[in-house]
Protein backbone atom coordinates (compact mmCIF):
# COMPACT_ATOMS: atom_id res chain seq x y z
CA UNK A 1 0.00 0.00 0.00
CA UNK A 2 2.52 2.20 0.92
CA UNK A 3 4.39 1.02 -2.45
CA UNK A 4 1.77 1.91 -4.09
CA UNK A 5 1.14 5.39 -2.90
CA UNK A 6 4.91 5.99 -2.97
CA UNK A 7 4.50 5.10 -6.84
CA UNK A 8 1.44 7.41 -6.94
CA UNK A 9 3.51 10.22 -6.22
CA UNK A 10 6.69 9.71 -7.78
CA UNK A 11 4.48 9.79 -11.05
CA UNK A 12 2.60 12.63 -10.29
CA UNK A 13 5.83 14.69 -9.52
CA UNK A 14 7.31 13.30 -12.80
CA UNK A 15 3.93 14.61 -14.71
CA UNK A 16 4.30 17.91 -12.88
CA UNK A 17 7.96 18.14 -13.61
CA UNK A 18 7.28 17.31 -17.65
CA UNK A 19 3.99 19.92 -17.71
CA UNK A 20 6.67 22.64 -16.31
CA UNK A 21 9.19 21.84 -18.78
CA UNK A 22 6.68 22.17 -21.45
CA UNK A 23 5.40 25.24 -19.60
CA UNK A 24 8.61 26.73 -19.83
CA UNK A 25 9.15 25.89 -23.60
CA UNK A 26 5.80 27.31 -24.38
CA UNK A 27 6.91 30.42 -22.59
CA UNK A 28 10.16 30.56 -24.49
CA UNK A 29 8.64 29.72 -27.80
CA UNK A 30 5.79 32.42 -26.88
CA UNK A 31 7.96 35.01 -25.62
CA UNK A 32 10.24 34.74 -28.77
CA UNK A 33 7.87 35.41 -30.89
CA UNK A 34 6.13 38.54 -29.25
CA UNK A 35 9.83 40.03 -28.71
CA UNK A 36 9.99 39.40 -32.96
CA UNK A 37 7.05 41.00 -33.28
CA UNK A 38 8.02 43.87 -31.40
CA UNK A 39 10.96 44.49 -33.07
CA UNK A 40 9.51 44.22 -36.24
CA UNK A 41 7.33 46.83 -35.14
CA UNK A 42 10.14 48.88 -33.80
CA UNK A 43 12.05 48.03 -37.01
CA UNK A 44 9.06 49.26 -38.85
CA UNK A 45 8.83 52.78 -37.14
CA UNK A 46 13.12 53.29 -37.54
CA UNK A 47 12.57 52.60 -41.45
CA UNK A 48 10.21 55.06 -41.81
CA UNK A 49 11.55 57.82 -39.95
CA UNK A 50 14.15 57.41 -42.44
CA UNK A 51 12.20 57.16 -45.78
CA UNK A 52 10.66 60.19 -44.07
CA UNK A 53 14.25 62.15 -43.27
CA UNK A 54 15.02 61.11 -47.21
CA UNK A 55 12.21 63.01 -48.46
CA UNK A 56 12.62 65.79 -46.71
CA UNK A 57 15.97 66.27 -47.42
CA UNK A 58 15.47 65.46 -51.01
CA UNK A 59 12.79 68.46 -50.72
CA UNK A 60 15.30 70.52 -48.81
CA UNK A 61 17.98 69.77 -51.87
CA UNK A 62 15.79 71.04 -54.37
CA UNK A 63 14.71 73.93 -52.87
CA UNK A 64 18.51 74.86 -52.68
CA UNK A 65 19.12 73.97 -55.74
CA UNK A 66 16.41 76.00 -57.14
CA UNK A 67 17.46 79.28 -54.70
CA UNK A 68 21.08 78.34 -56.60
CA UNK A 69 19.79 78.81 -59.78
CA UNK A 70 17.86 82.11 -58.96
CA UNK A 71 20.91 83.11 -57.30
CA UNK A 72 23.39 82.38 -60.73
CA UNK A 73 20.77 83.86 -62.95
CA UNK A 74 20.68 87.49 -61.25
CA UNK A 75 24.48 87.64 -60.24
CA UNK A 76 24.87 86.42 -64.26
CA UNK A 77 22.09 89.78 -64.90
CA UNK A 78 24.51 92.04 -63.08
CA UNK A 79 27.35 90.94 -64.46
CA UNK A 80 25.96 91.41 -67.97
CA UNK A 81 24.16 95.03 -66.92
CA UNK A 82 28.04 95.89 -65.52
CA UNK A 83 29.56 94.56 -68.18
CA UNK A 84 27.28 97.03 -70.54
CA UNK A 85 27.50 99.79 -68.67
CA UNK A 86 31.61 99.20 -69.03
CA UNK A 87 30.96 99.11 -72.54
CA UNK A 88 29.35 102.71 -72.97
CA UNK A 89 32.01 103.99 -70.36
CA UNK A 90 34.64 102.68 -72.60
CA UNK A 91 32.69 103.94 -75.36
CA UNK A 92 32.37 107.78 -74.09
CA UNK A 93 36.44 107.17 -73.09
CA UNK A 94 37.34 106.47 -76.37
CA UNK A 95 35.08 109.32 -77.64
CA UNK A 96 36.61 111.52 -75.45
CA UNK A 97 40.03 110.87 -76.15
CA UNK A 98 38.93 111.16 -79.79
CA UNK A 99 38.25 114.33 -80.01
CA UNK A 100 40.97 114.88 -77.40
CA UNK A 101 43.72 113.84 -79.84
CA UNK A 102 42.04 116.05 -82.46
CA UNK A 103 41.86 119.26 -80.17
CA UNK A 104 45.43 118.45 -79.96
CA UNK A 105 46.81 117.95 -83.68
CA UNK A 106 44.99 121.07 -84.15
CA UNK A 107 46.68 123.08 -81.60
CA UNK A 108 50.12 121.44 -82.77
CA UNK A 109 49.57 122.76 -85.77
CA UNK A 110 48.20 126.23 -84.57
CA UNK A 111 51.64 125.94 -82.19
CA UNK A 112 53.97 125.01 -85.55
CA UNK A 113 52.09 128.15 -87.28
CA UNK A 114 52.99 130.66 -84.05
CA UNK A 115 56.44 129.32 -84.06
CA UNK A 116 57.02 129.93 -87.60
CA UNK A 117 55.75 133.55 -87.59
CA UNK A 118 57.51 133.90 -84.16
CA UNK A 119 60.55 132.88 -86.18
CA UNK A 120 59.98 135.11 -88.84
CA UNK A 121 59.87 137.80 -86.52
CA UNK A 122 62.59 137.31 -84.46
CA UNK A 123 64.70 137.51 -87.80
CA UNK A 124 63.04 141.01 -88.73
CA UNK A 125 63.79 141.80 -85.16
CA UNK A 126 67.53 140.64 -85.48
CA UNK A 127 67.72 142.55 -88.98
CA UNK A 128 66.66 145.69 -87.73
CA UNK A 129 69.11 145.56 -84.51
CA UNK A 130 72.11 144.57 -86.69
CA UNK A 131 71.09 147.70 -88.98
CA UNK A 132 70.54 149.91 -86.04
CA UNK A 133 74.11 148.79 -84.55
CA UNK A 134 75.13 149.38 -88.20
CA UNK A 135 73.58 152.39 -87.78
CA UNK A 136 74.75 153.58 -84.63
CA UNK A 137 78.54 152.63 -85.48
CA UNK A 138 78.30 154.75 -88.72
CA UNK A 139 76.95 157.61 -86.22
CA UNK A 140 79.54 157.29 -83.74
CA UNK A 141 82.14 157.61 -86.66
CA UNK A 142 80.87 160.58 -87.71
CA UNK A 143 80.65 162.07 -84.42
CA UNK A 144 84.07 161.46 -84.06
CA UNK A 145 85.76 162.87 -87.18
CA UNK A 146 83.93 166.04 -86.38
CA UNK A 147 84.78 166.14 -82.79
CA UNK A 148 88.33 165.09 -83.39
CA UNK A 149 87.53 162.52 -80.56
CA UNK A 150 87.22 159.06 -79.79
CA UNK A 151 84.29 157.41 -77.99
CA UNK A 152 86.28 156.54 -75.27
CA UNK A 153 88.15 160.18 -75.25
CA UNK A 154 84.40 161.38 -75.72
CA UNK A 155 83.40 159.21 -72.86
CA UNK A 156 86.32 160.59 -70.31
CA UNK A 157 85.46 164.03 -71.43
CA UNK A 158 81.53 164.13 -70.82
CA UNK A 159 82.48 162.33 -66.99
CA UNK A 160 84.95 164.62 -66.13
CA UNK A 161 82.66 167.81 -67.29
CA UNK A 162 79.90 166.02 -65.58
CA UNK A 163 82.12 165.54 -62.27
CA UNK A 164 84.13 169.27 -62.26
CA UNK A 165 80.12 170.59 -63.03
CA UNK A 166 78.64 168.66 -60.05
CA UNK A 167 81.49 167.96 -58.34
CA UNK A 168 79.82 169.30 -55.00
CA UNK A 169 76.26 167.43 -55.88
CA UNK A 170 78.88 164.09 -55.88
CA UNK A 171 80.90 164.89 -53.04
CA UNK A 172 77.54 165.11 -50.66
CA UNK A 173 75.86 162.47 -52.49
CA UNK A 174 78.72 160.09 -51.98
CA UNK A 175 79.69 160.79 -48.30
CA UNK A 176 75.71 160.55 -47.41
CA UNK A 177 75.95 157.16 -48.91
CA UNK A 178 78.93 155.75 -47.12
CA UNK A 179 78.15 157.12 -43.61
CA UNK A 180 74.83 155.29 -44.06
CA UNK A 181 76.39 152.35 -45.02
CA UNK A 182 79.08 152.47 -42.55
CA UNK A 183 76.77 153.46 -39.85
CA UNK A 184 74.82 150.36 -40.52
CA UNK A 185 77.59 147.99 -41.10
CA UNK A 186 79.64 148.73 -38.44
CA UNK A 187 76.14 149.14 -35.69
CA UNK A 188 75.53 145.52 -36.84
CA UNK A 189 79.36 144.46 -37.10
CA UNK A 190 79.41 146.42 -33.70
CA UNK A 191 76.92 144.47 -32.06
CA UNK A 192 77.96 141.04 -32.89
CA UNK A 193 81.32 141.30 -32.16
CA UNK A 194 80.64 142.60 -28.89
CA UNK A 195 78.03 140.18 -28.03
CA UNK A 196 81.07 137.49 -28.47
CA UNK A 197 83.55 139.12 -27.45
CA UNK A 198 81.10 140.10 -24.10
CA UNK A 199 80.42 135.97 -23.83
CA UNK A 200 84.38 135.06 -24.05
CA UNK A 201 85.70 137.36 -21.20
CA UNK A 202 88.94 135.53 -21.53
CA UNK A 203 92.13 136.52 -19.94
CA UNK A 204 94.06 139.68 -21.79
CA UNK A 205 97.49 138.42 -20.63
CA UNK A 206 99.71 136.86 -22.92
CA UNK A 207 102.02 134.00 -21.55
CA UNK A 208 105.77 134.33 -22.70
CA UNK A 209 107.61 130.90 -23.18
CA UNK A 210 110.81 131.85 -21.77
CA UNK A 211 114.53 130.35 -22.31
CA UNK A 212 116.08 131.58 -19.61
CA UNK A 213 116.97 129.57 -16.04
CA UNK A 214 117.51 131.71 -12.71
CA UNK A 215 119.89 130.53 -10.71
CA UNK A 216 120.31 130.85 -6.54
CA UNK A 217 124.13 131.62 -6.97
CA UNK A 218 126.48 132.24 -9.59
CA UNK A 219 128.48 129.38 -7.96
CA UNK A 220 126.72 127.07 -9.90
CA UNK A 221 127.72 127.83 -13.01
CA UNK A 222 130.47 126.15 -12.91
CA UNK A 223 128.94 122.76 -11.40
CA UNK A 224 126.33 123.03 -14.16
CA UNK A 225 129.39 123.09 -16.63
CA UNK A 226 131.07 119.95 -14.46
CA UNK A 227 134.58 118.90 -14.80
CA UNK A 228 135.71 119.56 -18.28
CA UNK A 229 131.99 120.01 -19.32
CA UNK A 230 131.10 116.65 -18.80
CA UNK A 231 127.36 117.77 -17.40
CA UNK A 232 126.59 120.32 -19.69
CA UNK A 233 127.61 118.41 -22.65
CA UNK A 234 125.49 115.73 -21.29
CA UNK A 235 122.76 117.59 -20.60
CA UNK A 236 122.69 119.15 -24.01
CA UNK A 237 123.05 115.76 -25.60
CA UNK A 238 120.27 113.89 -23.84
CA UNK A 239 117.50 117.85 -24.43
CA UNK A 240 119.10 118.61 -28.15
CA UNK A 241 119.41 122.35 -26.78
CA UNK A 242 122.19 124.07 -26.44
CA UNK A 243 122.88 125.67 -22.57
CA UNK A 244 124.59 129.25 -22.88
CA UNK A 245 126.57 130.06 -19.70
CA UNK A 246 127.97 133.27 -20.17
CA UNK A 247 128.47 136.04 -17.99
CA UNK A 248 124.80 136.81 -17.32
CA UNK A 249 124.37 137.41 -13.25
CA UNK A 250 122.00 135.16 -11.83
CA UNK A 251 121.27 133.45 -15.08
CA UNK A 252 122.19 130.99 -17.69
CA UNK A 253 119.98 130.50 -21.84
CA UNK A 254 118.86 127.72 -23.17
CA UNK A 255 118.95 128.02 -27.28
CA UNK A 256 116.78 125.17 -28.90
CA UNK A 257 114.32 126.01 -31.63
CA UNK A 258 111.57 123.11 -30.24
CA UNK A 259 109.65 124.89 -27.53
CA UNK A 260 109.69 121.41 -25.69
CA UNK A 261 112.97 120.45 -25.38
CA UNK A 262 113.67 123.19 -24.06
CA UNK A 263 111.09 123.34 -21.63
CA UNK A 264 112.39 119.52 -20.62
CA UNK A 265 115.92 120.89 -20.38
CA UNK A 266 114.77 123.58 -18.24
CA UNK A 267 112.83 121.59 -15.73
CA UNK A 268 115.85 119.57 -15.78
CA UNK A 269 118.19 122.01 -14.20
CA UNK A 270 115.56 123.51 -11.76
CA UNK A 271 115.48 119.79 -10.68
CA UNK A 272 119.43 119.51 -10.62
CA UNK A 273 119.72 122.57 -9.15
CA UNK A 274 117.46 121.62 -6.10
CA UNK A 275 118.73 118.40 -5.47
CA UNK A 276 122.47 119.93 -5.47
CA UNK A 277 123.87 116.99 -7.43
CA UNK A 278 125.08 117.37 -10.80
CA UNK A 279 126.76 114.69 -12.62
CA UNK A 280 126.05 112.67 -15.62
CA UNK A 281 123.89 109.69 -14.40
CA UNK A 282 121.50 112.27 -12.00
CA UNK A 283 121.50 114.60 -15.18
CA UNK A 284 120.06 111.38 -17.21
CA UNK A 285 117.27 110.46 -14.47
CA UNK A 286 116.53 114.35 -14.05
CA UNK A 287 115.80 114.16 -18.12
CA UNK A 288 113.64 111.25 -17.68
CA UNK A 289 111.84 112.46 -15.29
CA UNK A 290 111.63 115.58 -17.05
CA UNK A 291 110.38 114.31 -20.06
CA UNK A 292 107.49 112.32 -18.00
CA UNK A 293 106.31 115.61 -16.42
CA UNK A 294 106.40 117.53 -19.81
CA UNK A 295 104.59 114.56 -21.96
CA UNK A 296 101.96 114.85 -19.15
CA UNK A 297 101.43 118.71 -18.97
CA UNK A 298 100.91 118.88 -22.41
CA UNK A 299 98.19 115.68 -22.17
CA UNK A 300 96.84 117.75 -19.80
CA UNK A 301 96.59 120.73 -21.28
CA UNK A 302 95.51 119.55 -24.56
CA UNK A 303 92.71 117.73 -22.52
CA UNK A 304 91.80 120.73 -20.93
CA UNK A 305 91.15 122.99 -24.10
CA UNK A 306 89.07 120.09 -25.48
CA UNK A 307 86.98 120.33 -22.24
CA UNK A 308 86.66 123.97 -22.15
CA UNK A 309 85.36 123.91 -25.73
CA UNK A 310 83.44 121.44 -25.45
CA UNK A 311 84.70 119.41 -29.05
CA UNK A 312 83.92 115.87 -29.00
CA UNK A 313 85.81 112.97 -31.11
CA UNK A 314 89.23 113.81 -31.52
CA UNK A 315 91.71 111.28 -31.62
CA UNK A 316 93.72 110.84 -28.33
CA UNK A 317 96.76 111.57 -30.62
CA UNK A 318 95.76 114.76 -31.84
CA UNK A 319 95.02 115.51 -28.19
CA UNK A 320 98.78 115.42 -27.59
CA UNK A 321 99.66 117.23 -30.40
CA UNK A 322 96.76 120.20 -29.30
CA UNK A 323 98.36 120.02 -26.09
CA UNK A 324 101.91 120.87 -27.17
CA UNK A 325 100.59 124.08 -28.46
CA UNK A 326 100.53 125.36 -24.53
CA UNK A 327 104.12 125.66 -24.98
CA UNK A 328 104.35 126.80 -28.41
CA UNK A 329 104.17 131.23 -28.71
CA UNK A 330 103.75 133.41 -31.36
CA UNK A 331 104.91 136.94 -31.11
CA UNK A 332 104.72 136.66 -27.65
CA UNK A 333 100.68 134.86 -27.47
CA UNK A 334 100.55 131.48 -26.46
CA UNK A 335 99.20 129.50 -29.17
CA UNK A 336 96.97 127.39 -27.32
CA UNK A 337 95.40 130.47 -25.31
CA UNK A 338 95.02 131.88 -28.94
CA UNK A 339 93.13 128.61 -30.30
CA UNK A 340 90.53 128.48 -27.66
CA UNK A 341 90.06 132.49 -27.93
CA UNK A 342 89.79 131.61 -31.43
CA UNK A 343 87.20 128.73 -30.45
CA UNK A 344 85.03 130.59 -28.63
CA UNK A 345 85.13 133.97 -30.63
CA UNK A 346 83.82 131.77 -33.49
CA UNK A 347 81.40 129.53 -31.80
CA UNK A 348 79.53 133.02 -30.49
CA UNK A 349 79.64 134.83 -34.20
CA UNK A 350 78.59 132.02 -35.74
CA UNK A 351 75.21 131.47 -32.87
CA UNK A 352 74.62 135.21 -33.33
CA UNK A 353 74.59 134.73 -37.29
CA UNK A 354 73.04 131.67 -37.60
CA UNK A 355 75.85 130.00 -38.73
CA UNK A 356 77.25 126.63 -37.56
CA UNK A 357 78.58 127.19 -33.91
CA UNK A 358 79.86 123.89 -33.69
CA UNK A 359 81.82 123.68 -36.89
CA UNK A 360 83.22 127.18 -36.37
CA UNK A 361 83.78 126.27 -32.48
CA UNK A 362 86.44 122.85 -33.61
CA UNK A 363 88.27 124.40 -36.83
CA UNK A 364 88.74 127.58 -34.71
CA UNK A 365 90.29 124.95 -32.00
CA UNK A 366 92.10 123.09 -34.60
CA UNK A 367 93.11 126.08 -36.96
CA UNK A 368 97.04 126.44 -35.80
CA UNK A 369 97.61 122.60 -35.00
CA UNK A 370 99.91 122.99 -37.64
CA UNK A 371 102.47 125.00 -35.14
CA UNK A 372 102.77 122.04 -32.94
CA UNK A 373 105.14 120.53 -35.35
CA UNK A 374 106.39 123.15 -37.87
CA UNK A 375 109.92 122.45 -36.79
CA UNK A 376 109.95 118.95 -37.41
CA UNK A 377 107.89 119.26 -40.78
CA UNK A 378 108.47 121.50 -43.49
CA UNK A 379 106.13 123.89 -45.00
CA UNK A 380 103.60 126.49 -43.91
CA UNK A 381 101.57 125.86 -40.64
CA UNK A 382 98.26 125.56 -42.55
CA UNK A 383 99.46 122.69 -44.96
CA UNK A 384 101.01 121.04 -42.18
CA UNK A 385 97.77 121.66 -40.53
CA UNK A 386 95.67 120.00 -43.01
CA UNK A 387 98.26 116.48 -43.37
CA UNK A 388 97.65 116.66 -39.43
CA UNK A 389 93.83 116.70 -39.75
CA UNK A 390 93.58 114.10 -42.83
CA UNK A 391 95.62 111.84 -40.92
CA UNK A 392 93.12 111.73 -37.75
CA UNK A 393 90.17 111.45 -40.43
CA UNK A 394 89.03 114.68 -39.72
CA UNK A 395 85.60 115.76 -41.75
CA UNK A 396 86.55 117.73 -44.92
CA UNK A 397 84.54 120.37 -43.71
CA UNK A 398 86.70 121.35 -40.72
CA UNK A 399 89.60 121.43 -43.26
CA UNK A 400 87.75 123.33 -45.68
CA UNK A 401 86.95 126.19 -42.60
CA UNK A 402 90.43 126.07 -40.71
CA UNK A 403 92.30 125.99 -44.48
CA UNK A 404 91.48 129.95 -45.50
CA UNK A 405 91.89 131.53 -41.58
CA UNK A 406 95.21 133.01 -43.65
CA UNK A 407 93.47 133.55 -46.89
CA UNK A 408 95.99 131.27 -48.59
CA UNK A 409 92.38 129.04 -49.96
CA UNK A 410 89.65 130.67 -50.90
CA UNK A 411 86.76 130.58 -48.55
CA UNK A 412 84.07 127.94 -49.31
CA UNK A 413 81.77 128.60 -46.55
CA UNK A 414 80.49 131.69 -43.99
CA UNK A 415 82.08 129.65 -41.00
CA UNK A 416 84.94 129.44 -43.39
CA UNK A 417 85.41 133.74 -42.67
CA UNK A 418 83.96 133.52 -39.08
CA UNK A 419 87.22 131.71 -38.06
CA UNK A 420 89.38 134.00 -39.74
CA UNK A 421 87.86 137.38 -38.44
CA UNK A 422 87.86 135.43 -34.97
CA UNK A 423 91.67 134.30 -35.60
CA UNK A 424 92.48 138.15 -35.62
CA UNK A 425 90.29 139.47 -33.23
CA UNK A 426 92.18 137.05 -30.80
CA UNK A 427 95.66 138.20 -32.90
CA UNK A 428 94.87 141.92 -33.03
CA UNK A 429 93.32 142.88 -29.36
CA UNK A 430 95.26 145.10 -27.32
CA UNK A 431 98.23 143.04 -25.53
CA UNK A 432 98.15 139.88 -27.64
CA UNK A 433 101.25 139.66 -29.22
CA UNK A 434 104.22 141.72 -29.42
CA UNK A 435 106.31 142.55 -32.46
CA UNK A 436 110.48 142.97 -32.83
CA UNK A 437 111.71 146.68 -33.19
CA UNK A 438 113.10 145.29 -37.52
CA UNK A 439 109.85 144.06 -37.92
CA UNK A 440 107.67 147.19 -36.66
CA UNK A 441 110.16 149.77 -38.96
CA UNK A 442 109.51 147.28 -41.72
CA UNK A 443 106.02 147.46 -41.62
CA UNK A 444 105.75 151.35 -40.99
CA UNK A 445 108.59 151.82 -44.03
CA UNK A 446 106.13 149.75 -46.78
CA UNK A 447 103.09 151.69 -45.62
CA UNK A 448 104.46 155.02 -46.21
CA UNK A 449 106.32 153.54 -49.40
CA UNK A 450 103.11 152.08 -51.02
CA UNK A 451 101.37 156.07 -50.05
CA UNK A 452 104.48 157.57 -51.60
CA UNK A 453 104.29 155.50 -54.53
CA UNK A 454 101.02 157.84 -56.01
CA UNK A 455 101.03 160.85 -58.01
CA UNK A 456 99.70 164.33 -56.29
CA UNK A 457 101.21 162.72 -52.68
CA UNK A 458 103.14 165.79 -50.97
CA UNK A 459 104.13 163.07 -47.90
CA UNK A 460 102.71 160.31 -45.50
CA UNK A 461 102.79 159.24 -42.14
CA UNK A 462 102.53 155.83 -40.95
CA UNK A 463 100.67 156.30 -37.12
CA UNK A 464 98.61 154.45 -34.67
CA UNK A 465 101.64 151.60 -34.79
CA UNK A 466 101.02 151.02 -38.06
CA UNK A 467 97.68 151.11 -38.08
CA UNK A 468 96.41 154.34 -39.75
CA UNK A 469 98.24 156.27 -42.36
CA UNK A 470 98.11 159.93 -42.80
CA UNK A 471 98.48 161.18 -46.27
CA UNK A 472 99.01 164.78 -47.20
CA UNK A 473 98.30 165.83 -50.98
CA UNK A 474 98.94 168.61 -53.28
CA UNK A 475 95.35 170.89 -53.37
CA UNK A 476 96.40 172.04 -56.89
CA UNK A 477 96.65 168.45 -57.89
CA UNK A 478 94.24 166.69 -56.22
CA UNK A 479 90.70 167.75 -56.08
CA UNK A 480 88.12 166.68 -53.33
CA UNK A 481 86.70 164.14 -55.50
CA UNK A 482 90.00 163.12 -56.45
CA UNK A 483 91.08 162.58 -52.82
CA UNK A 484 88.37 160.23 -52.07
CA UNK A 485 89.17 158.29 -54.97
CA UNK A 486 92.96 158.00 -53.49
CA UNK A 487 92.08 156.81 -50.34
CA UNK A 488 90.13 154.08 -51.82
CA UNK A 489 92.87 152.65 -54.15
CA UNK A 490 95.66 153.26 -51.90
CA UNK A 491 93.81 150.84 -49.32
CA UNK A 492 93.22 148.48 -52.53
CA UNK A 493 97.11 148.47 -52.97
CA UNK A 494 97.94 147.77 -49.05
CA UNK A 495 95.01 145.05 -48.63
CA UNK A 496 97.34 143.70 -52.05
CA UNK A 497 100.82 143.98 -51.22
CA UNK A 498 100.98 143.99 -47.07
CA UNK A 499 99.29 141.32 -44.69
CA UNK A 500 98.51 142.36 -41.64
CA UNK A 501 96.28 141.71 -38.41
CA UNK A 502 93.17 143.61 -38.17
CA UNK A 503 92.47 146.94 -40.46
CA UNK A 504 94.86 150.21 -41.61
CA UNK A 505 93.07 153.47 -41.37
CA UNK A 506 93.50 155.29 -44.49
CA UNK A 507 93.25 158.94 -44.26
CA UNK A 508 93.62 161.30 -47.48
CA UNK A 509 94.36 165.12 -45.90
CA UNK A 510 93.41 168.35 -48.69
CA UNK A 511 94.23 171.22 -47.27
CA UNK A 512 94.27 174.90 -49.24
CA UNK A 513 95.54 177.80 -47.51
CA UNK A 514 95.69 181.62 -48.76
CA UNK A 515 98.34 184.18 -47.65
CA UNK A 516 97.90 187.40 -48.10
CA UNK A 517 99.55 190.11 -46.69
CA UNK A 518 98.28 194.01 -46.34
CA UNK A 519 101.22 196.69 -46.59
Amino acid sequence: MVGTWALANMEIDIFLIITGVIAVAMGSVIGYLARQSIAKKQVGSIEGKLEKMMEEAKHKSKEMLLQAQDKALRVLEEAKQEQKTREQQLSRMEDRVERQEKMMDQKSQDLDKQYAELADKANKVKEIKERLVEMEAQKAMELEKVAKLSREEAKEELLKQVEKEHEVTLLERIGKLERKGKEELEKKARDVLTFAMQRYAASQAAEITTSTVALPSDDLKGRIIGKEGRNIKTLEKLTGVEVIVDDTPGAIVISAFDPIRRQIAKLALEKLMADGRIQPARIEDAVEKAKEAVAEKILEAGNAAVYDTGVAGLDPKLIRILGRLSLRTSYGQNVLLHSLEVAHLASAIAAEIGADATLAKKAGLLHDIGKAVTHEVQGSHVEIGKMILQKFNMSEDVIKVMQSHHEEYPYESLEAVIVQVADQISGARPGARKDTLEAYLKRLEELEKIANSFEGIDKSYAIQAGREIRVFVHPDKISDLEARKLARQIADRIQQDLQYPGEIKVTVIRELRTIEYAK
